[in-house]
């Protein structure tokens, strides 16, 4: 007789279905929302995060009460909160990179993001990241140009060249440009399809604890999903699509259900 008493969470459930348990994997990002937006998920799926993108550059438009209201909300939740690449570059480009950096640390940031997809930097990443440490921030660098089109033989040398660099000077991590439309750009064909070959150019040069794919559409993160497994770090989601990546990755999606490299392990098999 089913003892009626005994009470099975969620996370104990997957376990018997064979869902690993995996870290937190994805870094969605904040486009601009009102705080009870991102309040809300964040006390519903903080412990999916592994950062969390402040917007783009609508932090500095945006009422700065209510981005501070969001910095402190993630960091209630443990989640590291990161700045996107352009207001960098645009801070850098204008010969204002102290003051932002003192700016970004004031608000609680934990992280920036560096990188050169609309410009050139003058300063060298050993002089970026010393400035930045010394005000308590970490760095990670992105990589890839926004307007030049997809990766070539020559530009993905190029930029796995420049995340060593930055490695080598101190940033945590590399992430790999795909914006807003995952077309076009870094690791996206014109038509949205993944080049597969770059992307494990990208995983074998860094490994899955260093590089970052930026996977802002859904065939986007499916792609990556299905070509490199669940412990892939995906990035860019937008907060709405986060639940619906995360059960992609474990294999609880219909279509990723098929997918052996996604699908639960049978209990059966746990079981020997």
């Amino acid at each position: 007789m089913r003892d009626t008493n005994t009470r099975l969470s969620t996370r104990e459930f997957l376990t018997r279905i064979g869902v690993p348990d995996l870290p937190p994997l994805t870094s969605p990002f904040d486009p601009g929302y009102d705080p009870a937006t991102v309040i809300s998920h964040l006390e519903q799926s903080a412990h999916l995060m592994a950062t969390l993108k402040i917007s783009m550059a609508c932090w500095q438009v945006a009422d700065e009460t209510a981005t501070r209201k969001k910095i402190a909300a993630a960091r209630v939740h443990n989640v590291p909160t990161v700045t996107g690449g352009g207001p960098f570059e645009i801070a850098a480009a204008q010969g204002e990179l102290d003051a932002y950096l003192d700016l970004v640390a004031d608000l609680g940031v934990s992280r920036i993001e560096c990188g050169e997809g609309f410009t050139e930097l003058t300063s060298l990443p050993q002089t970026i990241v010393r400035m930045a440490h010394e005000r308590g921030l970490a760095v990670q660098y992105e990589m890839g140009k926004k307007h030049e089109g997809p990766f070539t033989e020559e530009t993905i040398t190029d930029a796995i060249d420049r995340g060593h660099r930055w490695l080598d000077a101190g940033a945590v991590q590399v992430v790999v440009e795909a914006r807003e439309s995952a077309r076009g750009v870094g690791m996206f064909g014109k038509d949205g399809s993944l080049d597969t070959d770059f992307a494990d150019r990208f995983a074998e040069a860094f490994g899955f604890d260093v590089a970052i794919f930026e996977a802002p559409t859904k065939p986007a993160q499916f792609a990556f999903l299905e070509h490199f497994g669940p412990r892939v770090h995906l990035s860019n989601v937008r907060l709405e699509e986060l639940l619906r990546v995360e059960i992609y990755r474990r294999g609880l999606h219909s279509d990723a259900f098929e997918i052996p490299k996604l699908r639960p392990a049978h209990p059966a098999v746990l079981a020997r």
